[in-house]
């Protein structure tokens, strides 16, 4: 998939980092066309051997609003209990992808445009950015992860008060309660995003992967599971080339001086 203007979600892969770009102005509503283009968007960069790191992007202005409340307004129960199957799978295609994955967010992320941020492993904001989960003001909650997601990244109480209010947080407050990762200027946001790409881009794919999984499985089980998941992971990694590169480096020449080849 190639960079297209005109699409709602595109796809550009250079030098192992993709960016999946939302492109629905003025706020990059998560409409259901939106949700299939991510979810498929998702499948590609999961499969394809030449992406290392992907990057989830809004443009400069707005990360997204949330859902299109527009299409929402009219369901009634059982479209919702249809459409909200096909916003889940959407979401948790991202989630799922198994490389580290970063959002670049400028302006808002709410709602689902938060919810869509949760599912990447890192968060970097502008200092313009703010965050939140709004639905309780629509007579409703977060339908795309945002209940379960959000109480993982910064505990249970401090994710009651945000839902249960439905306020925004600005990038300071988000930085200080551990949503997001860094600050930068909203200038900065994908300049930020894709420096940290390329440096996870150059290391170790398979290790990166492997520690992905275990912290994701890990964090879903008891701690003894997680330990043996973890010994798993770790074991296995000496079947690539990679470790062998990586240990006859630091041996010859000290840490941080491996060149990985993600296999």
């Amino acid at each position: 998939m190639t960079q297209q203007p005109n699409e709602l979600v595109t796809l550009s892969v250079v030098d192992g980092v993709a960016t999946i770009t939302l492109n629905r102005p003025p706020m990059n509503a998560l409409s259901t066309t939106v949700q299939a283009a991510f979810r498929a968007a998702a499948a590609e960069v999961s499969e394809r051997r030449d992406v290392r790191v992907v990057i989830l992007y809004g443009g400069p202005k707005v990360f997204a609003a949330g859902a299109d409340v527009k299409e929402m307004a009219d369901w009634d129960h059982l479209t919702a209990i249809e459409r909200t199957s096909t916003l889940t799978a959407s979401f948790d295609a991202v989630a799922q992808i198994p490389k580290p994955v970063i959002a670049a967010i400028t302006g808002y992320a709410l709602g689902g445009g938060l919810e869509l941020a949760l599912c990447a492993d890192l968060r970097v904001v502008g200092d313009n950015a703010k965050l939140g989960l709004p639905e309780i003001l629509l007579g409703i909650i977060p339908g795309a992860g945002g209940t379960q997601r959000l109480p993982r990244l910064i505990g249970p109480s401090r994710a009651k008060e945000l839902i249960f209010t439905g306020r925004f947080v600005d990038a300071n407050e988000a930085l200080a309660i551990g949503l997001v990762d860094r600050v930068v200027s909203p200038d900065a946001v994908y300049d930020e995003a894709l420096a940290l790409a390329k440096q996870l881009a150059a290391g170790p794919g398979v290790a990166l992967r492997a520690a992905k999984n275990a912290i994701n499985r890990g964090l879903e089980v008891d701690l003894n599971t997680g330990l043996e998941i973890e010994r798993m992971q770790f074991a296995q990694l000496f079947a690539t080339e990679d470790q062998k590169n990586g240990m006859d480096s630091f041996v010859a020449n000290g840490p941080g001086k491996a060149t990985f080849e993600g296999r």
